[in-house]
């Protein structure tokens, strides 16, 4: 298994650590004006990204106008030297770049500036590598980075191999031989693949298991930093690393949770999405994200206090649509971080909200608007009921204590041999009674 490289070198063992990694970050403008995306949100969110990898400090941020690539150097010849000096002047280590590099320029570049380059796919795969705690979460990775190296033995990796070493796996010093380096890295991905395969096996022997309890699945997704683990852990009482930066949450995390009105679900967090999320890491974690696929309603967490709040939201339908999530699931949509919003727009926002069936406005962090939302998910996943009269004799107490337990009885009369007792129950529940009674 490929281990994880540490982001600087320390200068001795034991001795101070080695200062942070000064870093700019790069937003191309490739787009028009009239794109959705405006520039300088696309570049606070590299930025963002940038600030979730330990041991970098940014010092440089801008947008660069680009209104055509260069093929061998992605920037034209007056804009490289000017970013040249920007970055000689800064004492700039590494150069990310928030969108695609591709192996060419991504030398070139090294080459002309003499600094390390990441660009977005590589940026985030970085990220990954440094959140990922589960073994699927570790092998999901790898295989992902194994798949980004081996579009990029183009590369002269002779660069990598001054004292400060590279970033995690896209860094460190590589071989000359690019059809052995070809080879070593498909015998990894075949390696990786059957780990991940008994992996997976495990993970469906516990869905398995879920499904004989049965208790509904409801799967929180969204887009990254959008208050998920926030809301996960005030649900649950759970610890989930929840922090204010991107990708806090990597690895899926699962528990019950009884909502009002006593209905037990599984809840699941799970990895946020992001725009222009490598092709890789959709394929790659496609297993981390089963429990989405496997759900019984969907909440889409979103942060609407985000200028970009309606992109990001259709970021992420358009991804679960790649997983292959079916439209037959239900979803609503849980609008996060309502009191981050101004009382005019916030007013608007409760507005909107309040005519449409499946959203619902929210803070995780204050708790206003849960409990609406906790009834409507409760509402969504109750499992239909019906009335029926049921009959106990006198002398099995364990059944009608357990009538009573599950709190499903309607009214209970007496003869001279039982209990005749009218409930309201649901199919699981009537099918439990049938077992006791055998």
């Amino acid at each position: 298994m490929m281990a994880k490289t540490a982001l600087t070198d320390p200068i001795e063992s034991g001795a101070t650590e080695a200062p942070p990694t000064r870093t700019a970050v790069l937003h191309p403008d490739l787009r028009p004006d009239h794109t959705r995306r405006a520039p300088e949100h696309g570049l606070a969110e590299a930025v963002s990204l940038a600030h979730a990898l330990p041991g970098l400090e940014v010092v440089r941020d801008q947008v660069v106008r680009l209104p055509k690539p260069h093929p061998g150097h992605l920037f034209g010849t007056g804009k490289l030297a000017e970013l040249k000096q920007l970055l000689h002047d800064d004492e700039i280590d590494l150069v990310i770049i928030d969108g695609p590099v591709t192996p060419v320029q991504q030398r070139n570049l090294e080459k002309e500036w003499k600094v390390k380059l990441l660009d977005r796919t590589g940026l985030i795969l970085e990220i990954f590598a440094d959140r990922a705690a589960t073994r699927e979460g570790v092998l999901q990775v790898e295989l992902a980075a194994l798949s980004y190296q081996r579009t990029r033995l183009v590369r002269a990796w002779t660069h990598l191999e001054r004292q400060r070493g590279g970033l995690g796996f896209v860094g460190g010093p590589g071989e000359t031989q690019i059809e052995a380096d070809r080879r070593a890295i498909d015998d990894a991905v075949n390696r990786i693949r059957k780990q991940l395969s008994k992996v997976v096996k495990t993970r469906a022997l516990h869905r398995a298991a879920r499904a004989k309890v049965p208790y509904p699945i409801v799967a929180l997704v969204g887009y990254t930093n959008a208050g998920k683990s926030t809301l996960f852990n005030h649900l649950t009482g759970a610890d989930v690393f929840a922090k204010d930066m991107l990708f806090a949450t990597l690895d899926p995390t699962m528990r019950a949770v009884t909502l009002p009105g006593g209905t037990d679900i599984i809840l699941s967090d799970t990895v946020g999405f992001i725009s222009d999320l490598p092709t890789q890491l959709v394929a790659a974690f496609r297993a981390t994200l089963e429990e989405v696929l496997d759900a019984d309603l969907i909440c889409h967490v979103r942060d609407i206090s985000h200028p970009e709040s309606d992109a990001q939201a259709r970021d992420v339908n358009a991804i679960l649509t790649q997983l292959g999530v079916s439209d037959e699931i239900p979803k609503i949509e849980l609008w996060n971080k309502i009191d981050a919003v101004d009382a005019d727009a916030r007013a608007s926002i409760e507005a909107i909200a309040a005519r449409r069936e499946d959203v619902f406005t929210l803070s995780a962090v204050t708790g206003e608007g849960r409990d609406p939302a906790l009834a409507a998910i409760a509402g969504r996943v109750t499992p239909p009921t019906h009335d029926e009269e049921v009959f106990v004799p006198f002398a099995d107490g364990r059944t009608r204590a357990w009538l009573h337990g599950e709190d499903i009885i309607q009214q209970e009369t007496q003869d001279d041999e039982g209990f005749r007792i009218q409930v309201r129950w649901t199919v699981r529940q009537a099918e439990q009674f049938a077992k006791m009674r055998r």
